[in-house]
């Protein structure tokens, strides 16, 4: 399928894999999409700058861009980021089209429904989106789908309308009259508002008053303050909605000056901050942010989830603001006509947002057009070259954060192992860029086309946890190898599917198995085993890891997580069964009794695991330290010795004579697993992790989380 995305300062179209639909989630066939003049124009600029200015910018993504340095080195961070920048990024957050399959988890749609969809990374510019439920409405029979595409614009204008509070009869200024402030306006007016815009351009001025806005004000042609308290018996507004997008501070200044006392200044566009006491302080003033499209915004568990907010207690959501804004076109309040040029085809995208750029276009709003013919392919092949035969061809699923920054770049080093075959990702455009950067054959948003591929030796799973078992059991059925990120399951049924495959099956016809605890190969791993090889008493050991706070409401705490326990300190647990080299015997575990909503039990708990040969070894693991402490270390106390690890940066022995071992970045072992995976494959030798290891851990993380949530 086609989609646009925008890379190095400038748009282009490509051809990607068409998504699957989700569970809860619809795929629609887009037949318009609208640009969005004020944040898609920025994006393609902001996409031109060089990365210092970028960094000057946006500082938020500096401080994520640090983080990864002081985690994974300089090099491979800048790698990661250079790659995703010359991979291009998809664009558009509304759109309009039919569903053509629904999820199985899906009620009130129907194949065929015409739909308005929006957000940004889902109502994408493409021929196929998938989109979850609560950011799609059916389109009322009276409204185009050329106007319900506009359906994001026009639920941000409502939801600037509605923090307003507008009531019959009231004076209310909308300063900037680009596409928001003209739906604004209209809205306001339908609501019984006396209406005064504000725009330097005669034209927006000119298209207010055809759709019979009230005053229409030039502020460079008088002070418009003035004019408005003239307007209003010298008292102000009562209210004034800024639509505007400026850096300058002068704006949101003016808009309080306009008000009346006691009334209410709403910010909907992007303008500067730097608010002065005075302008607000003496009129008691009520200054209000609208978050774009209403409640539900930016909560996964509403837009992602399909969880709906009930109506008794939150009247307008952004799905209800949605739908309403289409019924307002469907009974004339919104009148669109004049606001949006003729359509582009999807082709001709470049073109579309030049339109945009033009000051000699009258229209505000350009849609994109799509051809409602086009098949629907999941796969898109790049290079038709293959590997030779001592290397591995891998199929990755899933190529999120962790395998871009991680495994990608760990396979490139180990080229002589490894080669990149095909790429899976629910999102086609990362498949595709992921794909390309590293000279896969093709990219698909499609697994069984990687468990299809008679040639591809190795799947790499790195999905979201709780798709982790289902795919390994797809895998090992279609007699692939698989190295899966941990955890291997997130239930016990889970694990008792995997481990009934194995069953019966000769040794050598059994598709290997790995999962990522990567920790036990780390360099400092080895060491400490190294310097403990001749013990003759058990160990005791305890480990320490600072984890940092993670908000409730991230993916890991969730069903598709499974939560910190499962979903992180499973490592340690393996972490200690490679140390001591025995059976798990027995798991106890207590966690805090949290005094707070935000602290929760599996992650803030310490963990003792016994061994067959009579080890103890201890962990805490904890959400409620400080970051700036190092995250991760390790005592091993043993025949009068002691190994002490320091995050994976240093091992320091006492009552040995052993050199201690230094990095100078954490080495945490994922370079050492696949090499070790490598050697496994080409010569048929033991498993690096047993099955047994890999599901006596599994279930020692499950017995952890039953355990404190419980206490």
């Amino acid at each position: 399928m086609k989609q646009v995305l925008i890379k190095g300062g400038g748009v282009i179209v490509e051809d990607v894999p068409a998504p699957q639909v989700g569970e809860k989630n619809i795929l629609v066939r887009v037949e318009y999409s609208c640009i969005s003049a004020g944040t898609e124009l920025a994006g393609v600029s902001m996409s031109g700058m060089p990365l210092y200015r970028r960094a000057l910018k946006q500082p938020e993504n500096v401080a994520r861009v640090l983080d990864m340095m002081r985690d994974q080195g300089v090099k491979r961070t800048m790698d990661r980021v250079r790659g995703k920048l010359s991979a291009g990024s998809p664009t558009g957050y509304s759109a309009a089209g039919r569903i053509i399959a629904i999820g199985s988890q899906v009620d009130g749609f129907s194949v065929g429904d015409r739909v308005a969809c929006a957000g940004a990374g889902i109502a994408n510019h493409a021929e196929l989106i998938d989109v979850p439920v609560n950011l799609a409405v059916r389109i009322p029979d009276e409204v185009s789908t050329q106007h319900a595409s506009t359906v994001t614009l026009g639920a941000i204008a409502l939801q600037g309308v509605r923090r307003a509070a507008p009531t019959l009869g009231e004076t209310v200024v909308v300063v900037g009259l680009g596409v928001l402030g003209q739906m604004t306006a209209q809205m306001l007016a339908a609501n019984g508002c006396r209406v005064i815009g504000i725009d330097l351009d005669e034209r927006r001025l000119g298209l207010a008053r055809e759709k019979g806005i009230w005053r229409t004000i030039d502020p460079t042609d008088q002070d418009y303050v003035a004019q408005v308290r003239r307007l209003t018996d010298g008292h102000g507004a009562d209210a004034v909605i800024v639509t505007a997008a400026t850096p300058s501070d002068e704006v949101i200044s003016q808009a309080f000056q306009a008000c009346r006392k006691k009334g209410r200044a709403i910010l909907v566009g992007d303008v500067g901050l730097a608010l002065k006491r005075a302008d607000f302080y003496a009129k008691e003033l009520d200054f209000l942010v609208s978050t774009s499209y209403g409640p539900g915004r930016y909560d996964p568990v509403y837009e992602e989830g399909g969880q709906d907010y009930p109506i008794a207690f939150v009247r307008w959501t952004e799905n209800r603001n949605m739908a309403a804004y289409l019924d307002l076109i469907a009974s004339g309040a919104m009148n669109l006509d004049g606001l949006i040029a003729e359509p582009y085809a999807v082709k001709k995208a470049n073109d579309a947002y030049s339109a945009l750029k033009s000051k000699d276009r009258s229209e505000l709003i350009v849609l994109l057009e799509y051809d409602d013919a086009t098949p629907i392919t999941r796969r898109v092949d790049l290079l038709s070259a293959g590997a030779g035969r001592d290397i591995i061809n891998v199929g990755l699923a899933g190529a999120g954060g962790f395998a871009q920054g991680m495994h990608l770049p760990n396979m490139v080093k180990l080229r002589q192992h490894y080669r990149l075959r095909a790429v899976m990702s629910r999102t086609g455009s990362n498949a595709k860029a992921i794909a390309t950067q590293y000279e896969a054959n093709y990219a698909t948003t499609d697994y069984e086309e990687l468990l299809a591929d008679n040639e591809t030796d190795l799947i790499i799973i790195a999905t979201r946890h709780n798709l982790h078992a289902p795919m390994v059991l797809k895998a090992l059925e279609a007699g692939k190898s698989v190295f899966v990120e941990k955890p291997l399951a997130l239930t016990e049924a889970e694990l008792l599917a995997i481990e009934s495959f194995y069953k019966g099956l000769p040794a050598g016809k059994a598709p290997l198995l790995m999962t990522g605890f990567n920790r036990r190969f780390s360099p400092a791993m080895q060491a400490i085993r190294k310097g403990l090889s001749e013990r003759t008493t058990p160990v005791m050991a305890t480990y320490r890891m600072n984890a940092g706070y993670i908000p409730t409401d991230h993916w890991v705490h969730t069903e598709e997580g499974g939560g910190r326990n499962i979903g992180e300190a499973c490592h340690i647990y393996d972490t200690f069964r490679s140390l001591v080299g025995a059976p798990i015997a027995d798991v106890t575990a207590r966690s805090i009794q949290p005094q707070g909503k935000q602290w929760r039990r599996n992650d803030n708990f310490t963990a003792t695991l016994s061994f067959a040969d009579g080890s103890v070894c201890s962990l805490t693991y904890t959400a409620l330290g400080d970051k700036s402490h190092p995250k991760e270390r390790m005592e091993v106390f043993a025949d009068g010795k002691v190994a002490e690890l320091d995050d994976y940066q240093a091992v320091r022995f006492a009552g040995l004579k052993k050199a201690a071992w230094s990095s100078g970045t954490s080495q945490k072992g994922q370079l050492e697993e696949l090499e070790a995976l490598a050697e496994a494959m080409k010569t048929s030798a033991a498993w690096p992790i047993t099955l047994e290891e890999q599901l006596e851990v599994s279930r020692a993380a499950l017995s952890v989380e039953a355990q404190i949530a419980q206490a």
